[in-house]
């Protein structure tokens, strides 16, 4: 099939951002759950992002990065998948790491509508934890198939290594976590012999200040904010916003079923872990928590 250059995107990029175990995946199913919604069938395109930028120490890649050859690089697979699920009015997106590098996203982006999506530190550091760990991990080879499926040809080899390493360490017992889970913030190589729970805090506070430094200088009307606790209190209240936010609302029985999956029991179960964090710790996570109004409920 040819694809079109895509200088101008029929439909509109939705992208969600939010640092890893902060409720992206339930957002983005809720969303692709209605009709006009499609998303790629397979976890995040964090490759996809990152082609051309293989070697750059981090994910917080600056938008002059974004240079034409990668703009239309990854504009392109945007417009293959858009293409592949039925032409939908809206693309939606949310690899992690893109949480470090909004503007960069933009750059390659500029009409794509966010939607940034916060919860509890301390709710982060209690679930992040196990992914580190290399507990909750997916199971199945397709998991890892369907990734593997959307990363480019030239940069497969680097991800295949660095997956199969970190897991087999961990089998090995070698490793008590991977050596890297998640966005890749500035110095996170540096804290290669600290403490996981200070590796988890750093890596979440630097997604939420990067988001929230970048939609500061961005247009209100193009980003929605929601935190997961509001989210999973009331999904389908919190759906209906978000479609009325880009003006195609839905009924009440298709908002239903969408997030029918929805759940709240992982609320507030990283409260008690949260007392036994040491104080630098929950000092790395406090001015981000108190920005989005957490500590303000203490």
């Amino acid at each position: 099939m040819t694809i079109r250059q895509p200088d101008t995107l029929p439909f509109t990029p939705l992208v969600i951002i939010g640092a890893g175990r902060s409720g992206t995946n339930a957002l983005r199913d809720a969303l692709t759950g209605l009709p006009g919604f499609a998303t790629w069938p397979c976890d995040e395109i964090n490759p996809i992002w990152r082609h051309g930028n293989v070697d750059w120490p981090n994910d917080e890649i600056p938008p002059k990065r974004a240079t034409p050859a990668l703009r239309q690089f990854i504009r392109k697979a945007f417009l293959r998948i858009w293409q592949q699920q039925g032409r939908p009015e809206f693309v939606v997106e949310k690899t992690c790491a893109n949480a470090l590098r909004v503007p960069f996203v933009d750059a390659v982006l500029p009409e794509a509508r966010y939607i940034h999506i916060v919860r509890n530190g301390f709710d982060i550091v209690a679930s992040a934890r196990k992914r580190w760990r290399g507990e909750l991990e997916v199971p199945g080879l397709s998991y890892y198939l369907a990734k593997a499926r959307y990363a480019p040809l030239s940069d497969l080899p680097r991800y295949a290594v660095s997956a199969l390493k970190n897991r087999v360490a961990i089998k090995l017992g070698k490793r008590e976590h991977f050596d890297s889970w998640g966005p890749r913030f500035a110095g996170i190589d540096a804290l290669s012999g600290a403490p996981l729970d200070e590796v988890v805090a750093r890596q979440w506070a630097a997604c939420v200040s990067s988001s929230d430094s970048a939609f500061a200088n961005m247009a209100p009307d193009r980003v929605f904010q929601v935190r997961y606790e509001d989210f999973t209190a009331d999904p389908q209240g919190s759906l209906a916003k978000i479609t009325q936010w880009l003006e195609t609302p839905h009924d009440e029985d298709t908002l239903r079923a969408a997030v029918s999956s929805v759940r709240a029991s992982s609320v507030g179960k990283g409260q008690a872990a949260a007392e036994a964090l040491p104080d630098t710790i929950k000092s790395v996570l406090e001015s981000p928590m108190r920005a989005h109004g957490y500590l303000d409920q203490e």
